[in-house]
């Protein structure tokens, strides 16, 4: 009997078993499938690729849009070098999508759409050759489908002035930082003031505002229409953005634990959060001499600017003064059996570092800052960034 009963258990759990282990490779296949989907990409540099990305991801057909940068030497470059023109790369986007619902040359059209294709100099307001416009191929066919729908646009005569969109051999494209991507879905308010002071969307709206009935049906069957920020904000900025920023101040918030601790590397965290200390002589910005502004790592409120930066030969970045004094709140600091004056952003409420009274003239003071409680904005990006009225300070 107690064999029996044995052997009912084993055929149980056999049958158990192999239940389990099909219903597992249903699952396997399923995700199986969802990953061998029929997707494409496709390499487009419009200027800011925070634009670029943003009226991408809104054509049906695409899947994703990733910013990034191509067409230069330089292996794995970061923001800074491109955006400061000497790496040759140019700033683009990958876009990924499903050739089953749109194609190729639909693609082609709703990037001559959104670009300036006869600037040569930058796109918009960001000026230098890596934010121009270009259409990057990956075989033979994509560059025929390229040049033949340059073609098409010149010959439609649309175009006072020559088409000067580039047409590239793609090479490695690299990932931008996170903190690049959906730039407009992680900073709706600040990518509103961006796009609507570059100059795109009025450009874009006096273009092909004369567009006729059939031009129109097409510009609607590739998900774009002739003012696409008007769109993307309900026609500006809702009543709830603008008692949004009264509420915080301004464009610059707090975001939630959660968020920091995704975004932030775990030395900006240990410092911005927990009132950490970095090392000294090893930090990003205690011997940086280019021009610019030092905005909060967390929330991006401008706090300090090179025009007050000194050499202090502590290893850490130091100021005579704060650019926005509001913005840098003091509080005591009696840790480590000391009296120090401690100093936090206010809006980031971000540990930024400490005062002392032993700083040059005029102000006799020196702000020793941490790097990771920082981000800086170089003077040819002020503009792009949202904190373009800043700019007349290195005029």
């Amino acid at each position: 009997m107690k064999t029996l009963n044995i052997t009912i258990i084993v055929l149980v759990a056999v049958i158990l078993g192999y239940h389990q282990v099909s219903s597992m490779d249903g699952n396997m296949e399923g995700k199986m499938n969802d990953k061998s989907k029929n997707t494409q990409t496709a390499v487009f540099a419009g200027g800011c690729f925070w634009c670029t990305e943003s009226d991408f991801e809104k054509v049906d057909g695409v899947i994703e849009a990733i910013s990034g940068y191509t067409g230069g030497r330089q292996a794995n470059p970061t923001y800074r070098q491109v955006s400061a023109g000497g790496s040759g790369h140019i700033e683009a986007v990958k876009v990924v999508y499903d050739p089953d619902k749109i194609t190729y040359e639909k693609l082609l059209e709703v990037f001559w759409r959104h670009v300036d294709p006869t600037d040569a100099g930058g796109q918009f307001v960001d000026r230098g050759s890596q934010y121009r416009s270009a259409i990057f191929y990956a075989n033979e066919r994509e560059k025929r489908l390229a040049e033949d729908s340059k073609k098409r646009l010149e010959a439609t005569g649309h175009f006072d002035k020559p088409i000067v969109t580039d047409i590239l051999a793609l090479g490695p494209f690299y990932t931008a930082e996170d903190y690049h991507q959906d730039y407009y879905k992680k900073n709706p308010i600040r990518y509103h003031f961006y796009r609507s002071g570059s100059g795109r969307d009025q450009f874009l709206e006096k273009e092909w505002a004369g567009m006729n009935s059939e031009m129109k049906n097409e510009m609607k069957k590739t998900g774009m229409t002739a003012d696409p920020m008007k769109e993307e904000m309900g026609g500006g900025m809702s009543p709830e953005m603008v008692a949004g920023m009264k509420n915080t101040g301004g464009m610059y918030t707090l975001p939630d634990d959660e968020e920091l601790r995704r975004r932030l590397t775990p030395m900006q965290y240990k410092v911005t959060r927990q009132d950490g200390t970095e090392p000294p002589f090893d930090n990003e910005y205690w011997n940086n001499h280019e021009a610019g502004l030092y905005v909060d790592i967390v929330s991006g409120e401008p706090l300090f600017s090179s025009t007050d930066k000194f050499e202090s030969k502590t290893g850490w970045p130091s100021f005579t003064r704060p650019l926005v004094p509001e913005n840098v709140a003091q509080k005591a600091d009696r840790s480590f059996f000391m009296a120090r004056t401690e100093v936090r952003s206010k809006h980031g409420d971000s540990h930024l570092g400490h005062l002392f009274n032993d700083g040059p003239e005029p102000t006799g003071l020196r702000y020793c800052i941490n790097s990771a409680a920082l981000r800086f904005i170089p003077k040819a990006d002020l503009e792009k960034e949202g904190y373009g009225k800043y700019r007349k300070l290195f005029e």
